[in-house]
């Protein structure tokens, strides 16, 4: 097997799980951050799982079969290939992403003490935190002398105001710690600080909303670099439709769907986690790229296509109101990088905001894609998560600190 192209300086090693994939990635601290491999585990949980990984310095790539059983197996398997790897040993640390970060304001060394805790929050976040445990655990035992260290997603809203944060139930709910955390706060993070790079004033003193467009979607409205709102609450399955995922529901649906015997608690959270939104809508996918290539002879298609860009543009206004207007406006994720169709439709109708697009630079996701004349500046940036878990890592060891 060919051996990756290390520096001799320490490396650390992202890990980022989800409910049926592993991402990973190995950086050297070598002046900066610089990426040496990334690799993904997909289908976990099915028959033909695999790993493929490639080297960025010498674009080789490797491709494996591996048991994909569940999570800590799988976890086994990556940590044993990885060892295979030329200097793998220079890897002094792993850094975990986790969504839900209770009340916790920064990320954190990993000690039995936080395990403990992880593993009582758990039912906060059963579609996470479950799996995300289990691949600290498989580190643990198999490289019990690394340093550990859990970068939460929720960390970024910790902040927000109470009126942001709070639900309306009877308060004794609220001492069970139901309140509304925020997610996709990683991307938040990095979204702010290249906005800071760029130089853009509202990063710093303005009005921003970040929209995170992918198979997770969400919203975040940013006012002086702080979290005021974002539209996933209690769990990740809330706020705007996604590409499985309902988002926010009559409650009364869960109530008629139980009652009338066709769905119970158990097969009502499979249904609006994994076959609503984009797919549920359209019947056909949950990829955008698939539905807008077939909206304009598939009715359900193209609903799907306009309720999410409906519920998009609804968030837009109400968090311009809830920051009391709007500066900046940044799409990320798969869909807010990739797709002009749909930044066009979700800004087509809000001019009374300030936000207009020019139809070239969108097309060709230049970094900023509003017009001369538009009030709003509006960006494409591509997010990166893995380098803020990196500084992450740095920040919690005490590790040489050198910005990207």
């Amino acid at each position: 097997m060919t051996k990756l192209t290390l520096t001799s300086r320490p490396g650390i090693l992202i890990i980022n799980g989800g409910s049926s994939s592993i991402r990973f990635a190995a950086y050297s601290l070598d002046k900066r951050p610089i990426v040496i491999l990334t690799g993904k585990i997909d289908r976990i949980g099915l028959s033909d799982t695999r790993l493929n990984a490639k080297e960025i310095l010498s674009g080789k790539n490797h491709s494996c079969d591996i048991d994909g059983t569940d999570h800590a197996r799988v976890a086994a398997q990556l940590l044993k290939w990885l060892n295979t790897q030329a200097r793998f040993c220079l890897i002094q640390a792993v850094g975990h992403r986790l969504v839900h970060g209770m009340n916790l304001s920064d990320a954190t060394l990993i000690t039995p003490s936080l395990l403990a805790e992880l593993k009582e929050a758990a039912p906060y976040d059963p579609e996470h935190l479950p799996l995300e445990i289990a691949l600290i655990e498989a580190c643990i035992e198999h490289y019990p002398s690394l340093q550990q260290v859990a970068c939460f997603d929720s960390v970024f809203h910790h902040g927000m105001p109470r009126v942001a944060s709070q639900l309306p139930l009877p308060r004794h709910y609220e001492e069970q710690g139901l309140r509304r955390y925020g997610y996709h706060g990683l991307s938040c993070e990095y979204l702010m600080q290249e906005l800071h790079r760029l130089g853009d004033p509202a990063a710093v003193s303005g009005r921003v909303i970040l929209a995170h467009l992918g198979n997770g979607a969400s919203m975040t409205a940013v006012l002086a670099g702080q979290s005021v709102d974002t539209s996933m609450g209690f769990t990740p399955s809330s706020g705007m439709m996604m590409g499985t995922r309902s988002g926010d529901m009559d409650p009364g649906v869960a109530v008629f769907l139980s009652r009338s015997g066709q769905l119970d608690s158990e097969q009502f959270y499979t249904m609006v986690n994994h076959e609503s939104g984009l797919l549920g809508v359209s019947g056909r996918s949950s990829d955008v790229r698939e539905l807008l290539a077939i909206e304009a002879d598939d009715v359900p298609a193209a609903e799907a296509i306009a309720l999410f860009c409906y519920q998009a543009a609804k968030l837009i206004g109400a968090y311009s109101a809830a920051l009391g207007g709007l500066d900046t406006l940044v799409f990320a994720g798969g869909i807010g990088e990739n797709s002009p169709q749909i930044r066009k439709r979700i800004c087509g109708n809000l001019g009374f905001l300030g936000i207009t697009l020019n139809r070239t630079r969108n097309l060709e996701a230049t970094p900023i894609i509003s017009a001369d004349c538009a009030t709003v500046k509006v960006r494409v940036i591509a997010t990166n998560e893995e380098i803020i878990m990196v500084h992450s890592v740095k920040r919690v060891l005490k590790l040489d600190v050198i910005q990207y």
